[in-house]
């Protein structure tokens, strides 16, 4: 069979731990055979990362503004035990928070819905789409650690020289400080990608914040969505009939729990990232967890939603066999290849992410998938597979389609 041609590149970022050894298989079981592959290589496995001071994660970035597609792995965002174990010259910031920053994007999550993987909350019926800001809170933070009693300030110095002063807390003892920041241009170009997937997917909006607590920082995301719905998107969304509405976030938790799914609730980027977790697992595995992040400028980046697999990348190194399920890093690539194809006009790239996603899907309803999915499976007497016996039964599946 001849392979499917490609005219422009995907961006490609290589990542850590066990995910890096499924993109390795991925690629060479289901990719490499089928398509005459054209990526622009980045890697951000840890080791690299440190090497290049994270230069690789910027570069990574502005290739992905160029060519406008990436597909990316999980990669470790460190902490002090990381710092050791790699002997890191620093505690490199998260890459996706680099990478968002850069893209100054949104991400939509969505779980991959199989028949035989019920969600855990039993009234669910239609998948659940999370859209989490990519910019600023926690991920672009300043934080101190305070040694002992003083008083510590908020000061914003405007262009002119004006200050603008606010205690935080007068110290008694030894603690910690953390700031935050983000930007209206930020928050509206979220609004914007939030209402305009909306209208493409012909899904209600729902919009969740703490504004009662934070009255300024939290109150603004709500403004500021308030103001643009009313402006630009009001009618639209009544003439395709759904609805925007904003609720806090705790409200949004209990009324998330007793919907039936089949809507897109909008989180700040903390929130969004543990929502998103708490969704695909409630929907059966965080490796059943689809994710793009989108830029207001239409670039696309493509990436599994789980992290890198750690406990299972020892066994690995152990020589230990191991079952990690690779769904959602194959939905990674054929999302960016049905995206790339898209964008180049290429029908038979468009076609061949089609398959693999349904060759993939397919195979686990034919019971036949890793161990997480076993142990939560409503089929009868399923087939528990491997890392690569999983990704090489795909690959039977997708002969046959």
């Amino acid at each position: 069979m001849e392979k499917i041609k490609m005219t422009t590149p995907l961006v490609e970022m290589d990542g850590d731990e066990m995910t890096r050894i499924l993109w390795k298989m991925i690629k060479e079981e289901l990719l490499l055979p089928y398509i005459d592959l054209k990526t622009e290589y980045y890697d951000l496995g840890l080791e690299h990362r440190n090497e290049t001071d994270d230069q690789v994660t910027v570069d990574s970035a502005e290739a992905t503004k160029k060519y406008g597609v990436a597909v990316k792995c999980a990669t470790i965002t460190p902490n002090a035990a990381r710092m050791t174990e790699y002997n890191l010259k620093e505690m490199w910031k998260s890459p996706n928070g680099t990478i968002r920053a850069a893209l100054d994007g949104t991400v939509f999550r969505a779980p991959i819905i199989v028949k035989g993987i019920e969600p855990c909350v039993k009234n669910w019926e239609k998948p659940i789409t999370l859209a989490r800001h990519a910019y600023g809170d926690v991920y672009k933070n300043t934080e101190i650690k305070v040694p002992g009693s003083g008083k510590a300030e908020l000061v914003f110095t405007a262009a002119d020289g004006t200050k603008i002063r606010e205690t935080i807390h007068e110290f008694t003892g030894p603690g910690i400080i953390q700031g935050i920041h983000n930007t209206d241009k930020s928050i509206a170009s979220f609004a914007k990608a939030c209402f305009n997937f909306a209208l493409d997917t012909k899904q209600d909006l729902w919009f969740a914040t703490k504004d009662t607590i934070s009255k300024k920082y939290d109150h603004n995301f709500k403004d500021i969505f308030q103001e643009i719905y009313d402006a630009e998107y009001k009618e639209k969304f009544e003439s395709a009939g759904i609805e925007y509405f904003y609720t806090l976030i705790d409200d949004a938790v209990a009324r998330v729990m007793k919907a039936k799914g089949g809507f897109i609730w909008a989180c700040k980027n903390y929130d969004g990232d543990v929502m998103s977790d708490m969704v695909s697992s409630a929907f059966g595995s965080l490796a059943m967890m689809t994710s793009v992040l989108v830029s207001p400028d239409g670039v696309y980046e493509y990436e599994a939603a789980h992290g890198t697999v750690q406990r299972h990348y020892y066994k690995h190194l152990k020589g230990e066999e191991t079952s990690t399920n690779s769904v959602a890093t194959i939905f990674a690539w054929t999302g960016a290849l049905r995206k790339r194809g898209e964008l180049d006009g290429n029908k038979d790239l468009m076609v061949f992410a089609d398959k693999l996603e349904k060759a993939t899907i397919q195979t686990i309803e034919e019971g036949k998938m890793t161990k997480d999915l076993a142990l939560i499976t409503s089929l009868k007497d399923v087939t528990v597979l491997n890392s690569e016996n999983f990704i090489k039964e795909i690959r039977k599946t997708l002969e046959t389609l």
